[in-house]
């Protein structure tokens, strides 16, 4: 990745941005493949194998296999294409935010229904007084 930048230090996100883009362009293109009938089944039927026609990095395709969500995140992986993967699993995007942030769907729902996290604490990872 390029230059350490600023929104690196907002805790539990990883802004896709141009180095992030470039890093899982080929992870988001199998994604993006997934909203084919034809390439969930050829998926579906042999994963190992679909995953060859993509020349992700070998963390990338691991993170696919075990459906590390956020993992995939931070590899480069756009959250509006890993959530295709989500979807083939039958995961909807409600469910997947509630197994990303370890929370569960309905503490995550209720979570949002109040508002959100609050800002104290989760505003900057510096502010946690932890060396990264």
């Amino acid at each position: 990745m390029g230059m350490k930048k600023d929104y690196e230090d907002i805790p539990g996100t990883f802004v896709f941005d141009a180095d992030r883009s470039r890093e899982g362009y080929h992870l988001n293109q199998f994604c993006i493949s997934l909203g084919k009938q034809k390439n969930r089944d050829a998926f579906k039927a042999d994963p190992e194998g679909y995953l060859d026609k993509y020349p992700m990095t070998p963390e990338q395709r691991q993170a696919v296999l075990d459906r590390d969500w956020n993992r995939l995140l931070e590899l480069g992986g756009n959250i509006y294409y890993t959530s295709k993967l989500a979807a083939f699993d039958g995961i909807n995007f409600q469910n997947l935010a509630g197994l990303m942030t370890g929370m569960g769907v309905e503490a995550y729902r209720e979570m949002m229904l109040k508002g959100g996290r609050p800002i104290e604490g989760n505003r900057y990872k510096s502010e946690w007084g932890e060396e990264e």
